[in-house]
């Protein structure tokens, strides 16, 4: 392995390659739920770093753990325990390569922080629109691996939908340059569409040329209270029907979730939170292109529809940007609100939105039935069909001893009922390592072992995130 190791350190230079001290920022994952133990953290600076990197370890047979910005919620981009992965970070990889305005296209290296791409897009008169809770610190290439969504997926799409072409370094360390930003390219399969969503497993993106959008004339905001999911579903058709292209964001937000805010974060000032008619709120976008009296207008309109039809009970409309940015940050803070009451178990699910109140309703049920006292915090993006619908102990116990005896209850419990209703165990948060069984679970074996030849088709060595995703017969 010292051979390796100043093998490396000739390609990237001595300073980029960490073998001792605090490595905490690269071995530990986001919600501090694993620790691994890298070989050594390489940090590249071009992409033919990154390849000759990869095509050293391949020949020392050294598996590489790809890292973005290492804000994951699966453990798919820390290394394991074994002391025998290098750890490859991106992070130095951050430029923007160039914003082609009348293609409506942005290249960018994998290693860009999100916020600086939404800010250099902004400042060109242009919207990059994928937004997300970690996009102060989360990159685009850890975005591309694990086909990030966030808020704006109603109307943009994941970060799949968003990207028109990668550059990408292969299992084998030949580069693979497809940036070109084409929106038509039918010359076979689409690669691109392979690699986004395989969390580095068949290949290491490193650029990435990714759909741009005009910035809107006006962006205008709502909380509303609603009487029940079915009444936020009712809500969600209207809105599609009246704002079409224009709604932008549309979240769901159960009032225990709410709760946890109020509590937790007392200088946050959240709407309707004494209202027991009302058990969840809705957060709505309107982007509009003409005008913000306009946008105004239309949102006004749809809400007296929805107060008509008996599927709003109160609602308040952003006078301006700060109490817009206002009411975001009482959604973002859920998560950190639930972190403060304590250890908590997570599920990213989807369900066709139609489908999603019967869903919780016998979830809730079911949950509550099985494990007594338990708290549930739902909320996410009912726009499309996306719930984050976690578990909270019940009040005054131990959320340590909650976990080790409940937590693999609970998912089953949880997962089993996605499976019933046809929907996904992972929406947006990617497979990881944390979810392997349960994809090898709930996926066709149709499909796993299609996934499975691809796999060793691209990458037959299993060098790239082995025992991420998908088990190969190497890493069973």
């Amino acid at each position: 392995m010292s051979v390796l190791i100043e093998m490396l350190r000739g390609i990237v230079g001595a300073a980029n390659v960490l073998t001792d001290g605090d490595l905490t920022a690269w071995e530990q994952d986001w919600r501090k739920r694993s620790r691994g133990k890298a070989l050594a953290v390489v940090r590249p600076g071009n992409t033919q770093q990154v390849a000759e990197v990869v095509k050293a370890c391949a020949a020392a047979g050294t598996a590489i753990v790809p890292q973005g910005g290492n804000t994951g919620l699966a453990v798919g981009s820390v290394p394991d325990d074994s002391g025998t992965q290098v750890l490859l970070s991106l992070q130095r990889m951050n430029a923007i390569r160039g914003i082609d305005a009348a293609n409506l296209t942005v290249t960018v290296e994998a290693g860009c922080v999100l916020q600086v791409l939404q800010e250099a897009a902004r400042n060109a008169g242009f919207l990059f629109p994928l937004s997300l809770a970690a996009e102060g610190s989360c990159t685009i290439g850890g975005n591309l691996a694990t086909n990030a969504g966030g808020t704006q997926v109603v109307r943009y799409g994941n970060a799949r939908d968003l990207c028109l072409g990668l550059e990408v370094v292969t299992p084998q360390g030949e580069i693979w340059e497809g940036t070109s930003g084409l929106r038509k390219d039918n010359t076979g399969y689409d690669l691109r569409d392979l690699i986004v969503g395989s969390e580095g497993t068949l290949g290491i993106i490193t650029a990435a040329t990714m759909k741009l959008y005009p910035l809107p004339a006006a962006q205008l905001t709502a909380w509303a209270a609603v009487p029940s999911l079915d009444h936020a579903v009712t809500l969600l058709g209207l809105a599609h029907k009246r704002l079409g292209a224009g709604l932008t964001g549309f979240e769901v937000m159960g009032q225990f979730a709410l709760s946890l805010v109020a509590k937790h974060f007392p200088a946050l000032r959240v709407p309707f939170i004494d209202d027991e008619s009302a058990p969840y709120c809705v957060l709505l976008e309107n982007s509009d292109n003409e005008s913000e009296d306009h946008a105004r207008a239309r949102f006004e309109a749809l809400l007296e529809t929805a107060f008509e039809a008996g599927c709003v009970t109160d609602a308040v409309v952003a006078e301006n940007l700060t109490q817009a940015h206002q009411l975001w940050h009482v959604r973002e803070s859920i998560p950190l609100a639930q972190a403060e009451e304590g250890l908590n178990i997570k599920h990213d699910i989807s369900i066709a939105v139609s489908r999603i109140p019967t869903f919780v309703a016998e979830t809730d049920a079911l949950l509550q039935r099985e494990v007594p006292g338990v708290r549930l915090v739902n909320f996410g993006h009912l726009g499309d069909g996306n719930l984050h619908y976690n578990v909270q102990a019940p009040a005054g116990g131990d959320n340590g001893a909650f976990l080790r005896e409940y937590e693999d209850r609970i998912n089953t419990l949880v997962y089993d009922e996605v499976e019933k209703f046809e929907g996904s165990f992972s929406a947006e948060h990617g497979v990881g390592s944390l979810k392997v069984e349960k994809l090898e679970k709930h996926k066709s074996p149709v499909a796993l072992a299609m996934m499975r030849a691809i796999k060793r088709g691209l990458d037959p060595q299993n060098i790239l995130n082995p025992g991420r995703v998908i088990r190969t017969e190497t890493t069973q």
